[in-house]
This record gives structure tokens, sequence and C-alpha cells, in this order.
């Protein structure tokens, strides 16, 4: 392997830049077995971005994205800056971050591993086995749609927000969609509200017609609360989940706890260009400077990255392989019952780190593609 790739690297607030270091050690370890080498560069976004700049989302923070390969990003938010008004709280850096990068497409895995599998919310028998991904479209719907905000009318106030979708938001995120499906187990789950929303039948119409170029695919369609069951339910019956924004957003929360703990989930933000990739997790600021944070989800989310934005495949399958080989191993965070003694955050990111170099310097490791 050669070359360098570019990563823009923002910590955030609260656990963010302790869950990052970790990340950032993976793949360091990759470049000392012959990996590329990767140049690093950081930016302020959300609260510790309003605490220097006043805003959430600096300039120099959108300059560093723009010329990176890809985006690192930790976790934004926490009750300091909850009193701020709505345009200038943590989470609007996030929602600008996306709309800049144009990241339309958000992958959120949830797989359950065999060593976890008591840990689950539910049954081992009837969560063994669950292995879904949650697309879920970013850049448009009701946390985007206009008109939007509070406003009075005969003497009383009303909130309102707007869900829209046009036809090419749909499109595009269908494709991805199908695409994914056709390299795992060929099932795509379009979810929506089509039996009382507008934009829902507008959304099952259009999806329909992109499932007809992907004939190998089976599509089947549910409605939101039918999907919520099922995931409780039939877990397994799953492969990948395409739907909106708010309803992949509740979605991917409920599938998180399909897998014992929200602390080892990851995501990837697609576009046509750019990739942002960031744990499920929130900024956890009760935890925050302990050394108690869980870096899984975070270096998941590296792994996402090699494989997306940096075509990586090997050394994202060992990333994953050493996590999985790690737990196997009783190897627990705090938030991860299970071990009368949990490692540090910094120790989890050592193990990782060590198991990887292994991996990727055996001879024998030749791990079956995933998709792509």
């Amino acid at each position: 392997m050669h070359g360098m790739f570019k990563v823009a690297v923002l910590p955030g607030d609260g656990i963010g830049p302790e869950v990052i270091a970790e990340g950032l050690k993976v793949l360091r370890a990759i470049e000392e077995v012959g990996g590329p080498r990767f140049r690093f560069q950081a930016g302020l976004v959300g609260g510790c971005a309003i605490d220097a700049t006043a805003v959430p989302l600096p300039p120099e923070t959108i300059s560093i994205c723009n010329q990176a390969q890809a985006v690192l990003l930790g976790a934004v938010g926490g009750p300091r800056w909850d009193s701020r008004r709505p345009d200038n709280r943590p989470e609007t850096g996030l929602l600008q971050l996306r709309q800049r990068l144009k990241v339309y497409v958000n992958l959120r895995p949830a797989r359950v591993i065999d060593a976890l599998v008591g840990l689950s919310a539910l049954k081992p028998d009837r969560v063994r086995g669950t292995d879904l991904v949650i697309v879920r479209e970013l850049m448009g719907g009701i946390y985007f749609g206009n008109p939007r905000g509070i406003f009075s009318k005969n003497g009383e106030r009303m909130g309102v927000n707007t869900e829209v979708y046009r036809e090419h938001e749909i499109e595009r995120v269908a494709h991805r969609a199908f695409q994914l499906a056709r390299q795992r187990r060929k099932k795509v789950t379009s979810v929506d509200k089509a039996n009382v929303l507008e934009s829902s039948r507008l959304w099952r119409e259009v999806v329909t017609r992109v499932g007809e170029s992907y004939r190998d695919v089976e599509l089947e369609h549910l409605y939101v609360d039918n999907c919520a069951m099922r995931l409780i339910d039939r877990p397994t019956s799953f492969d990948v989940l395409l739907t909106n924004n708010m309803f992949g957003d509740i979605l991917s929360d409920e599938a998180a706890m399909l897998t014992g703990s929200i602390g080892l989930l990851p995501s990837a933000s697609l576009g046509e260009r750019s990739g942002l990739y960031e744990p499920v997790h929130g900024s956890a600021p009760d935890i925050a400077g302990r050394n108690r944070a869980n870096p899984i989800a975070t270096i998941a989310s590296v792994a996402m990255m090699l494989r997306h934005s940096l075509r990586m495949e090997r050394a994202a399958l060992a990333i994953e392989a050493a996590i999985e080989k790690v737990l196997k191993q009783g190897v627990r965070t705090p938030d991860i019952p299970g071990r009368k003694r949990p490692v540090s955050t910094t120790r989890m990111g050592n193990i990782i780190a060590q198991e990887t170099v292994k991996l990727l310097k055996s001879s024998r490791f030749h791990p079956e593609p995933e998709a792509s």
C-alpha cells in the first residue's frame, strides 16, 4: 500500500477527544505495517467551536474538511450549551457540516456479536444472528424542510416543521441501498408511512421504480410502526433497511439496543465525494476526561472510513476482526457488563490496535470482502 491520505479530525465535545485518539491510534498502527501514510488535520465543531469562535462550525473547519478525503468526528453537544438559541447550538454545527459536505446517505450497521449476545435487550435465541444496515436519507425530510419555526396565530403559538422530499433525493439514496444489498443478502426493506403521508407515498413509488433496475434484490415495503415492532420480534429478518431522515434517526437507535451497547456502533455519512465517519453514541459529558469511554464505535467507524472512502478493504476487515476477537476474549470497557475489572479507554484502544497489526502481518488473514 502506498500513498498519502488526508483525514480531517474533529474531536468535538465530551468524550469525543478521548475516543478519537484511539481511532487515530489504530490508523497509526496500520501505517506501521506497510499501510499508507495519513495526514491528520484537526478542526473545531460543536460546543468547543462555540467556546472558541462563537459559532458551532467555523469557516476554518469547513476548509479543512473540503480539503480532506475523509472526515472523522467524535461527538458534539452537552448540557453546558443547552441554553443557547437553537440556531447556535452544537448540534447545529453537525447538521451544517452534513449539508456542506453534501453527504446524503447515512449507513448504520447493527450486528450482534456472539460474544455479547447475552447483553442484548432481547433473549439470545431471538437476537442471535442479527446483521443489518440501516440506510438513512440524511439531507432531506422534516429536519430540513421549510417552512419551519414557532409562529403566533390567532393569539396562540404553533410549532411548524415540514416534511419535503424530491424525487432525485429518494432515487439517489435508494440506489445506494440496492447496491449495498447486492453485496450482502440481496434484500431491501423500504420503511415509510405511506398510508397517511404524501411524502411517504412518493417515497414508496420512487423506491419501487428504482427497484425494477435491481431484479436480483428482493424489495419489501413496511410501515414504520410495523418495522419498529418487527425489529424486536424478528430482527434477523432484516438485511438492508432503507428509510427517510426522521424514521432512520429513530429506528437506528432502536436497532442499537439489539446489540447490547450503543458504544459499539459506527456510522458513515456518504456523498458523491465526501465521507463523514462518527460513532452513533453522544458526547457523554458525565464520563468525559475519566478514561472510561468505550472507543469501539469510533474504531469501527475508522474501519468504515477505510472501506468506503479510502478503498482499503483488507485493513477495514482486520480492524473489525480485531474488535470481535478482543470482545470474545472478554475484554470490556465499563459500559459493557461481564468483567469485574474493566479496561480503560486507552487500554482498549491499545489492545485492538495490537490485534489489528497481528492480523495484517499474518499471511493467513484472507477474509471475504464485505460491501463497499
